[in-house]
């Protein structure tokens, strides 16, 4: 009797055959029983079952992999390595609904997720599949303006979003002034966009996380991938280091437009009335090793480093821009026992920008960085069933250096230099725990401790964290969360979209760290074995948030806490998706009602921070309605078609309600000369965003591996969707008080600058 009371514990990984990658979230069932896990972020699983001296039956699955049963005597504690295969899945049916019950069971909501393999099928601006801006079509997270990678999510601003790459922070996620991501597609293995109801393990940002993974390496067999485009090439390499216990993968990508336009302007170099094209490429490179120490201990080894490069020199005139990302990643997993894994990380980021202009006898060189080093420990602790516990706590160092200039001439007959730099220290603890009361009702509570040290202030700030399901039946789950963020760093940019210049500041003792309060209510709905409805309310608070006085000198500005102005705002909305993942046709349906205003701004020194009447203002990424359609129909083996449908409404901008005119003397020109903004902040809403894009997959399949060429149309349709707008006066030839006629301002029209026309692209993509 004592022996049928007592539980034994099995626990492993679950990984790919094929290569050995960890798969995260495979689910871990004993049918017939409500008994089940999934394994974490590392591939790790802990389950307990009760001990027994009969054989007991587990089902591992995942998504797009066989499901593999093994019969164990659950007689001691055992350690389970599983390997998924791909293939013919012979009960796709139940394949389907155990993949949408994970879904219903969870207490995780406000999540997106989506595959590498989705990616590559999905119409892409000029053949560049991009994961970041692929995630922008779910519901909940609108892109900002036309070709920005610059995410939104739930009213928050575009940084106030957590990028992680192997855990390492990514501050500018950009190449090509906004229009790809830094991420390589090739190299990923695994994206995660938290809106809401965050894990305690995570801090430092109000509005989402967005955790992004990649690959491990084959550790089977040497293998390769890559990809031809109209503007890039890229190449993957990853195998073995030793067979089964360690490898490596190398991933590229380059673009290579710069060598074109070098020949042309060299065949033009001797026409006198020719303008030479500016220079400009990007590249960057992952790499990433992985060791198996021990049967319980794991090493890991991963970098990023990316730069983007843009470049015109003249004959009187040279001016040269580069900036980008790079990030290092240490990561130790130990097992410690069947209930409890650890995972130590040390990380490394550092983004910068540098300007140098040089005309004749005279230079200038700006810039700015921002480097962090971190240490972090987390902990997954699952005493039984009915509990996992998730602990764990870091450091973060972070080094500013903050508009950086320096000039002079090249005699040193004349020099000077400005710019400030700043240091801090964060830090971090949590515990949180999901407990499952009952087969219905299942509470993931936390609390993280956060804490920001910069010159004298001191910040320590307890965020609660808390969500739970309620299952109704088997099909139908409701759901609900609240959590606090804090935000130490801040971004300085008045533009409201990442560009390659801006600039980050600290938390000090006069900018204090913004924080959020956001409550979600939901409901998941299984309509069928392959469709998925899911709802969601939100609302969000948030206190203290940075903007900047009007007409701000935010370059290299020694005295740059006295442009910030301090406010609050708050956001709402609704967001419903519907989703197939199975079948010939698959794809998502999402909307997105929302609204997010920003007032009650107060500055130092009495400066001037314009809002509304009311004191509230619509920031540039209000929009009110948001709509995405994403489709793709597998024809037959070789032929993919699919198709985006992208609607939303018109961003803020603000524009001038009036000018005043001025003459010199009399006649002269009058001229257009102070614009007047009125009171009112972002008094216009741009036009409505609409596109569509289309594409066409034929996979080949060639003795040495596989292959296809991918045939895409960007804006099918030829909307010019607007960039920006400006103001240009209108002239009328009159009498003049002064005598005779000249040319009088009479008027001002409004005119658009768009970006993309209709764009074909062709891509041969390649696997070995």
């Amino acid at each position: 009797m004592i022996a049928q009371t007592e539980d034994i514990t099995i626990n492993g990984t679950v990984s790919d055959a094929d290569n050995g990658e960890t798969l995260i979230g495979a689910t871990v069932t004993v049918p017939g029983t409500t008994l089940g896990t999934t394994t974490n972020e590392y591939g790790f699983y802990s389950l307990t079952i009760p001990r027994s001296d009969d054989s007991v039956r587990l089902d591992f699955s995942y998504v797009g992999f066989q499901t593999q049963s093994m019969t164990i005597l659950p007689t001691k504690n055992i350690t389970l390595n599983v390997e998924l295969s791909t293939g013919i899945e012979l009960k796709e049916v139940v394949v389907k609904a155990d993949s949408y019950q994970e879904q219903l069971r969870s207490t995780q909501m406000s999540v997106e997720e989506i595959s590498t393999k989705e990616v590559k099928v999905i119409p892409a601006l000029l053949g560049e599949t991009d994961i970041l801006k692929t995630i922008q079509l779910k519901p909940g997270i609108p892109s900002g303006s036309e070709g920005t990678t610059g995410l939104f999510v739930r009213g928050g601003g575009s940084d106030q979003n957590l990028i992680i790459l192997d855990e390492a922070v990514v501050y500018n996620a950009n190449h090509l002034f906004g229009f790809f991501s830094t991420f390589n597609t090739d190299a990923i293995k695994d994206l995660k966009v938290y809106k809401g109801g965050f894990p305690a393990q995570y801090g430092g940002r109000l509005s989402s996380v967005i955790d992004v993974r990649m690959k491990e390496g084959n550790n089977r067999k040497f293998s390769g991938a890559g990809g031809l485009g109209l503007i890039t090439s890229r190449l993957t390499l990853e195998g073995p280091i030793q067979s089964e216990k360690s490898s490596f993968i190398v991933s590229g990508r380059r673009t290579y437009v710069d060598i074109f336009t070098r020949q042309i302007n060299k065949r033009n170099e001797d026409k006198e009335d020719y303008n030479p094209i500016p220079d400009y490429y990007f590249y960057d490179l992952s790499t990433k090793a992985n060791y198996q120490l021990s049967e319980k201990d794991k090493l890991f080894i991963s970098g990023y480093f990316g730069r983007d490069k843009f470049g015109f020199n003249g004959d009187f005139f040279d001016f040269n821009f580069d900036w980008g990302n790079a990030t290092g990643t240490a990561r130790w997993n130990r097992v410690f026992s069947p209930k409890l894994f650890s995972n130590t990380t040390f990380t490394y980021s550092d983004y910068q920008y540098n300007i140098n202009t040089k005309i004749t006898g005279f230079s200038f060189d700006v810039g700015s960085n921002i480097k962090d080093i971190s240490l972090k420990s987390d902990l997954y602790y699952a005493p039984n069933n009915k509990h996992v516990l998730r602990f764990g706590g870091g450091l973060t160092y972070h080094r500013f250096d903050v508009g950086r200039l320096k000039a002079g001439s090249d005699d040193g007959e004349i020099s000077f230099s400005a710019g400030i730099k700043l240091d801090g220290m964060e830090f971090g603890a949590y515990l949180g725990d999901e407990w499952t009361v009952n087969d219905a009702l299942t509470i993931n509570a936390g609390l993280r401790i956060s804490g920001f040290h910069n010159d004298g202030a001191v910040y320590i700030r307890p965020e609660p964290r808390v969500s739970a399901k309620y299952a109704l039946n088997d099909r139908l789950t409701l759901k609900g969360s609240y959590a606090r963020m804090n935000q130490f760093v801040h971004l300085v940019s008045t533009s409201g979209i990442a560009l390659p210049t801006d600039i980050w500041f600290p938390s000090t003792k006069r900018i204090k760290p913004q924080v959020s309060d956001q409550v979600a209510l939901g409901w998941t709905w299984l309509l069928s074995d392959d469709l998925l409805l899911t709802n969601e309310f939100y609302y969000k608070n948030l206190q203290n948030q940075v903007g900047f006085v009007d007409w701000a000198d935010l370059f290299a500005n020694d005295k740059l806490e006295e442009t910030f102005a301090i406010g609050e705002g708050y956001a709402y909305g609704m967001e419903i998706g519907l989703e197939k993942k199975f079948g010939k046709l698959k794809g998502w349906l999402g909307y997105t009602l929302a609204l997010v205003k920003r007032g009650k701004f107060g500055t130092f020194n009495d400066q001037v921070f314009t809002t509304g009447p009311d004191g509230y203002y619509l920031p540039n990424h209000d929009r009110r309605h948001d709509f995405s359609i994403v489709a793709m129909y597998e024809l037959n083996r070789r032929l993919t078609f699919s198709a985006t449908v992208i609607y939303g409404s018109g961003d803020r901008a603000w524009l001038p309600v009036g000018r005043f005119v001025f003459q010199d003397v009399g006649g002269a020109p009058i001229e257009f000369v102070v614009p007047d903004y009125g009171n009112q902040r972002n008094n216009f809403r741009l036009p409505y965003f609409q596109r569509t894009d289309v594409a066409m997959v034929y996979k080949l399949f060639p003795k040495w591996g596989e292959s296809d060429l991918t045939l895409s149309f960007f804006n099918v349709t030829n909307r010019r969707n607007t960039f920006f707008i400006y103001l240009e006066p209108e002239y009328a030839t009159q009498q003049l008080p002064s005598g005779g006629e000249g040319d009088v301002p009479v008027g001002v029209r409004a005119k658009q600058v768009s970006l993309f026309p209709i764009l074909g692209s062709l891509t041969w993509n390649f696997k070995f």
